[in-house]
């Protein structure tokens, strides 16, 4: 009963700040904000949207399998976002853009920008598609299975919830939202880790030092070259995992092209970027925590990372009693508002998103308000259809399953970005959409014979590789003209 009062007052909150948000409805409010979020507001807000529930679940139990490695990542994160800051938002606000894809159209030509859009499109819904599965997953395991509640139902009753509060007042909404959903996913974090504190009678200083004395808090990998945790690998692919899922990202860029100036959006950029750290760093402390926590009961650690937080808050009645000998209930609400809070902040967003790329780039009719609301609930349709198709097949951890699905689909996107900005070059547009799908595929056999024939596992740098394929093949097949 308590979390289903949580998930209440949850959600009209955010029909609260929807309805004030909204109450001038408009294609311009929807796509751009009118151009007037204070940039402190959606740096806030960022934060929570970029951390998603598979962060939520997930990173915390990345120490069993890699340490803190994962910290390599995102110190290649803080170099992507000032690479975004410096090199792409300078684009994005001198042409005046509502969808960053029609640069790719002024620069390369309308193949080029059509295949750019349908591989945002595709690759936004597979990757948050997965990441909200998370919610879905979670939900139905410590809620609606108990009640009897088919997990189909659970996936159509949230999308249809993101739907409401999102379909009048879109990206102005969705400013406002995330600031309110970063504060829940925080709020919960530091509430878990206290709790985990307690249960161990650990004060701050105490836990800080059993975290960092901890061999799992190894950051730095230098001494395996085979390893995908190797520091430049990580550090690298942090770098352009950013500039591609931030920077050529129409659902990370929409918000930041709210801000009032380019100087505004630069300094929100820049400060959710540094605050990437310290937030995954609080995720892996407290992975490190639980497997503490763990060990010292005599309770084997789980087999898959992703089990680690939900196991522990499954438990936790009957493996934390406070000091007056009496089993703690409060754990779970607070778990499940951080799964809402880190699923919904994406999700929402993201569906956000699909529909302002569709609108405007693949049916080119920006101010059809008619239109933009059957896209929003088509958007909607296929996002709850992609979610039960994932839960099919999922067997691997969900974040190296949703990085994986990046590399392949997101490179093209950096190739042609790179192509664009960085050469002066003249594509033949009509071979575009052919080598955009051939580098995926080349990307993977590549991979294949590297596992095989050298024994070397490509980690997140098959983005990279993927993002060169389509840079070679577009100057293979371009022409020195310069374009107009």
């Amino acid at each position: 009963m308590m979390i289903l009062t949580v998930v209440l007052i949850y959600f009209l909150v955010l029909f609260g700040i929807s309805r004030w948000t909204a109450r001038r409805s408009s294609n311009e409010l929807f796509f751009r904000g009118e151009r007037r979020s204070p940039w402190w507001l959606v740096a806030f807000g960022m934060v929570g949207a970029s951390i998603s529930g598979v962060t939520f679940v997930s990173v915390p139990g990345m120490v069993l399998s890699s340490n803190m490695a994962y910290l390599q990542l995102c110190l290649g994160f803080i170099l992507g976002y000032l690479a975004v800051a410096y090199v792409l938002l300078p684009v994005y606000y001198r042409l005046n853009l509502t969808s960053i894809y029609s640069y790719i159209g002024q620069r390369l030509g309308q193949h080029s920008y059509q295949t750019g859009a349908w591989f945002f499109l595709l690759s936004k819904m597979c990757g948050a598609a997965l990441k909200f599965y998370v919610v879905c997953m979670i939900m139905q395991q410590f809620v609606f299975e108990g009640l009897g509640v088919p997990f189909a139902l659970t996936v159509v009753a949230f999308v249809l919830l993101i739907w409401l509060y999102t379909q009048r007042g879109g990206i102005r909404t969705l400013v406002f939202t995330d600031t309110f959903q970063t504060l829940c996913l925080f709020t919960a974090l530091l509430l878990i880790i206290y709790k985990v504190m307690g249960a161990m009678d650990l004060s701050v200083s105490e836990a800080a030092s059993a975290v960092l004395s901890d061999e799992r808090s190894r950051v730095f990998v230098f001494d395996d070259w085979s390893s995908p945790w190797l520091f430049w690998k990580q550090l690298l692919s942090g770098l352009f995992i950013v500039v591609v899922m931030t920077g050529l990202d129409q659902d990370m860029m929409q918000k930041n092209l709210t801000c009032k100036t380019l100087k505004d959006a630069q300094k929100d950029m820049c400060t959710y970027g540094v605050a990437f750290l310290p937030a995954n760093f609080l995720f892996l402390a407290l992975g490190v925590l639980l497997a503490q926590f763990f060990e010292s009961q005599g309770i084997s650690l789980p087999a898959k990372g992703d089990e680690l937080l939900p196991m522990f808050i499954a438990d936790s009645e009957q493996l934390i009693v406070n000091s007056s000998g009496i089993a703690t209930s409060f754990l779970m609400p607070v778990f499940v508002l951080g799964i809402l809070a880190a699923s919904f902040s994406s999700a929402d967003s993201a569906l956000t998103s699909l529909t302002t790329c569709y609108c405007v780039d693949i049916r080119r009719q920006e101010h059809d308000e008619h239109l933009r609301r059957r896209v929003h609930i088509a958007m909607c349709v296929f996002f709850a259809v992609f979610i039960l198709f994932f839960d099919t097949i999922n067997s691997k951890s969900l974040i190296d399953a949703i990085y994986t699905v990046v590399s392949y689909t997101y490179g093209p996107l950096l190739g042609l970005f790179a192509f664009g900005l960085f050469t002066k070059r003249k594509v033949r547009d009509c071979f575009v959409p052919f080598i955009c799908i051939a580098s995926p595929l080349l990307c993977y056999a590549v991979d294949q014979i590297a596992k095989q024939q050298f024994g070397y596992h490509f980690g997140y740098e098959l983005l990279l590789l993927n993002g060169l394929l389509t840079f070679v093949g577009l100057w293979v097949t371009s022409y020195g003209v310069k374009s107009k």
